[in-house]
């Protein structure tokens, strides 16, 4: 499995969500870490941003704040 070069922390700032949501994205689709410095394995870093980017899109959740 490759990495992407990606930590958690600038996945949030990318989508401007504070670390904390993100870090929670992860708990929830069981995508490890150490901290929100670690890079992340490239399948976790697009099956974050997928469900990302779909949240963002979806009509009935707007706000992450609901997690």
């Amino acid at each position: 499995m490759g990495f992407a070069d990606l930590s958690i922390t600038e996945i949030a700032t990318d989508y401007n969500l504070p670390v904390e949501v993100v870090l929670k994205l992860c708990d929830q689709l069981g995508i490890a870490y150490q901290h929100p410095q670690t890079r992340l394995a490239l399948e976790d870093a697009k099956a974050l941003m997928s469900y990302i980017m779909a949240k963002n899109q979806s009509s009935e959740f707007t706000e992450f704040d609901h997690l």
